[in-house]
């Protein structure tokens, strides 16, 4: 009888997931701390490793709280798979039924967008609004309102046809939770309670943080781990507002899983029966699903401006994991867990670099617009004696120069040709002419391979580029 060659690898032990978490932490500098979860037939375990903050004498542990960022997306369609199952709404019906009267959804070729497209990322709409302009880039969706959500919506022409390609939109997902909270006559968090987290006895699970979530709250941190504010997502909450913990994330999971009854079943089995491409992929509602190996494995991740989280599950082998982190990417040491098989990363540890000072006179010589790569073009600009830079990235289905911006970063010098970041692991040199103006740049990125920039002349200047802040 020969083996079955899809035979599924254990999940590593205890002190191999801790062995892996020392090294991210200590050697490879990648977070201040990290937690992970996992459940599996034989039980649920949490492994935990590093401080909540820096400088903080305090470990993490199952219990912590940790913004999740995106997989607050899975909740949301999670809220319209439980809808549709009361019937209360169809996943076919057009998002601008529940909509105020006053403001237009866009449309193409006569298609709606509807509350399917939003929730598999095929909605057309935009990564991010293009009014999102935040008075603070440290809480970049905070001062976003509705009235500003309703204003770019009625504005707004569709690139190609509602649910003809994907295309993840942060905005399509903070408009689906919108939608379903203005149906069910609530508030975005409020429904969330209602539906899911008390149903599913999740009580540190939720948007505002209670006494006892603040003392337990992880401080998020920069890929060079200084520590970052909070993010505040009013409007588009169904995007990214939530907070959660390993602990609850794992019960989370559970009931995906089937080891808990709950009310919330039929509707998670349906979230992983409807399909749709997903670029080499494919995407359920909310949950993304890898087949890798012969297994299937539904999965998502997040970030916000200082925390990273992934959560995913087998649902043949009856495996979940979940892992959280107060600053660097952890989607590999999910993945790695569920199939170890699929390797870990090996980042490089960020080099501590000095500021020095230089003649704020250089600095006219490096402004301007860098191609970088075709789809992605680096803005250098100046403000004073301070150097500025922002990516704008040409995504493959938009008009020609419809670019979506990330937010600015301050650029500081260790030579008159050389700059850091303090926010991210990036690093800038310029090369110049016999002039000393820059024709080109030098982009190095966390040890990946160097990247060349030439220099754009005449480079129209967009107006209204978003912050796209969430990447995850």
């Amino acid at each position: 009888m020969h083996p079955n060659i899809f035979q599924p690898l254990p999940v590593p032990t205890t002190g191999e997931i801790r062995e892996i978490l020392v090294r991210r932490i200590e050697e490879q500098k990648q977070a201040v701390g990290i937690v992970v979860g996992v459940i599996e037939p034989n039980g649920r375990r949490v492994v935990a490793y590093g401080k909540l903050a820096n400088g903080d004498p305090r470990t993490l542990d199952g219990d912590t709280i940790f913004e999740i960022g995106s997989i607050s997306k899975v909740f949301t369609s999670l809220l319209l798979a439980d809808m549709v199952n009361r019937k209360e709404v169809t996943l076919d019906d057009p998002a601008a039924k529940y909509l105020p009267e006053n403001v237009t959804m866009p449309e193409r070729s006569g298609k709606s967008i509807t509350l399917l497209d939003l929730s598999t990322h095929s909605s057309g709409l935009p990564p991010l609004p293009g009014n999102l302009k935040p008075k603070d880039l440290r809480n970049p969706y905070a001062d976003y309102s509705v009235d500003d959500l309703y204003q770019f919506l009625s504005g707004y022409k569709l690139p190609r046809e509602p649910g003809s390609e994907f295309e993840y939109s942060n905005l399509g997902g903070g408009l689906l939770g919108h939608l379903l909270a203005r149906r069910a006559g609530t508030d975005y968090e409020s429904l969330i309670g209602t539906r899911i987290t008390r149903p599913l006895r999740m009580p540190d699970t939720g948007i505002t943080l209670s006494s006892s979530m603040k003392q337990r709250m992880a401080t998020g941190h920069t890929a060079m781990l200084a520590p970052v504010a909070n993010w505040d997502l009013p409007t588009l909450a169904g995007a990214g507002a939530l907070r959660s913990s390993a602990n609850d994330m794992l019960t989370f999971l559970e009931a995906f899983l089937g080891y808990k009854e709950s009310p919330l079943a039929p509707a998670m089995k349906a979230m992983l029966e409807v399909r749709r491409p997903a670029g080499q992929t494919q995407i359920g509602l909310g949950w993304l699903i890898y087949s890798t190996d012969g297994r299937e494995i539904a999965w998502h991740n997040g970030g916000t401006g200082g925390f990273r989280s992934f959560a995913g599950y087998d649902p043949k082998e009856r495996i979940g994991v979940v892992v959280v982190s107060n600053a660097g990417g952890v989607d590999d040491i999910g993945f790695h867990l569920l199939n170890p098989k699929l390797p870990l990363a090996n980042p490089e540890p960020p080099k501590l670099r000095t500021e020095i000072p230089i003649n704020p006179k250089l600095l006219d010589n490096y402004t301007g617009r860098y191609q970088v790569t075709p789809n992605l073009t680096l803005e250098i600009s100046r403000d004073g004696d301070r150097l500025f830079a922002q990516s704008f990235v040409q995504l493959p289905h938009n008009r020609p120069g419809d670019l979506v911006g990330a937010p600015k970063f301050e650029v500081f010098a260790e030579g008159e040709k050389n700059f850091f970041a303090r926010v991210t692991d990036k690093q800038i040199a310029f090369e110049t002419g016999p002039d000393g103006r820059a024709t080109g740049l030098i982009l190095h990125q966390g040890g990946r391979p160097d990247v060349p920039g030439a220099r754009l002349s005449g480079f129209p200047l967009p107006f209204g580029l978003p912050g796209d802040v969430c990447p995850d």
